[in-house]
């Protein structure tokens, strides 16, 4: 069924101004301002924006498909996150992982929970692997999973600097990051090696000596929470001027921050004030994951669990801010996309997939379309 999508403000993540769309199926056929180009085409359907703004739907690099936790106990495990969840967050596209249990939870059930997604709207893909090393997997191999398993683009989140993680090695690390490299040179898959950064005072060590020693890409090393530690980013500024994309984490809004820790939003104004390459950095909700405060002996103290809203609602504090729409949107849509080679999503252009927002007066969500369907209208 062909969609005419009138009269909408269209960020490419660009402004392209006022422009109308037609979709069929699920892509975009056609952009442009003058709708006589259209011919004889009469859509079924047609919405009209009035002027309202369009964008991609977002891109969220790092979610726990099948829920976090489990540092606690078994009474702390978090449960998958529901499909409206992403879709209400303007999430059109998620990449899962799994985290610290890695035990109960595996790349079988992640690789299931994603096509779960996609059958309800969401394009959903994931990471093999977890925190520790040697990576959990479905097939016995890094390499192999990524290469036949389609949802699986890379691995992660392999954890370092951090209390929960199995402290690996400089050459277990480049193991690993080999495997996925080469395993996205074979399929056209991302092939990195997505690292969770703990608050460890060791920080970007590992892949500071990666990108010194070998000769290994530096699109390979993909750390995130970034802004947990104003040390380590500082310190994620210098790999992403080395080639790294780097991601900061849309961590829930406390009503105190911790002294040590940039918000998600201040943390992009940072990242794009400092002259570090504006299309590496990427931001993430890790929404569904458990986000735990320890004591000094490694015991929990409280935890909360991460949302996918976080990612809109940091982008809404952006706009507040007086933020150009333009300038900030990149780093949820354009840029993940691009590292996760996902090349027809994370822009509007004709022949990408149909995965748009439409933003309210308020830079709250108005409507979804995701593969093509409107999914949500308020």
């Amino acid at each position: 069924m062909l969609k005419l999508i009138k009269n909408a403000r269209v960020f490419a993540p660009a402004d392209l101004g006022v422009n109308h769309l037609l979709i069929a199926a699920d892509r975009i056929v056609w952009l442009g301002p003058d709708l006589d180009e259209l011919g004889l085409i009469r859509p079924a359907e047609t919405v009209d924006l009035d002027g309202r703004r369009l964008m991609p739907g977002l891109v969220d690099g790092h979610a726990h498909l099948t829920g976090g936790g489990g540092e606690c106990g078994f009474g702390s495990r978090v449960l998958p996150v529901p499909h409206p969840h992403f879709l209400d967050a303007g999430i059109t596209t998620v990449v899962g992982v799994l985290g610290t249990d890695d035990t109960t939870r595996d790349t079988r059930s992640l690789v299931s929970q994603a096509l779960y997604l996609r059958d309800h709207g969401v394009n959903a893909w994931c990471h093999t692997g977890g925190y520790h090393v040697p990576p959990v997997t479905f097939t016995g191999s890094v390499r192999e999973d990524i290469v036949f398993l389609d949802p699986v683009i890379g691995v992660g989140e392999v954890a370092i600097s951090d209390h929960r993680s199995s402290q690996p090695t400089f050459d277990e690390i480049l193991r690993i990051a080999s495997d996925a490299h080469v395993a996205g040179l074979i399929t056209g898959k991302a092939g990195i090696l997505h690292l969770h950064l703990g608050d460890g005072d060791r920080g970007l060590e590992l892949v500071r000596r990666a990108l010194a020693e070998t000769e290994l890409p530096p699109r390979t090393f993909n750390p995130t929470h970034i802004n947990r530690k104003k040390a380590l980013f500082e310190e994620a500024l210098d790999v992403a001027r080395a080639g790294c994309t780097v991601d900061i984490t849309a961590f829930p809004l406390a009503d105190t921050l911790a002294e040590d820790e940039w918000p998600a939003d201040e943390a992009l104004l940072r990242y794009l004030d400092s002259g570090a390459p504006p299309d590496q950095i990427t931001m993430s909700s890790d929404g569904g994951g458990c986000l735990p405060v320890f004591n000094a002996q490694g015991e929990m103290q409280h935890y909360d669990i991460g949302d996918p809203a976080t990612l809109t609602a940091t982008l809404t504090r952006l706009l507040q801010r007086g933020e150009a729409l333009e300038r900030v949107l990149p780093a949820f849509t354009h840029n993940p996309a691009r590292l996760l080679r996902f090349h027809d999503r994370g822009r509007i252009e004709v022949g990408s997939a149909a995965d748009l927002v439409v933003l309210n007066e308020n830079h709250g969500i108005e409507q979804v379309m995701s593969q093509g369907i409107w999914r949500t209208t308020r």
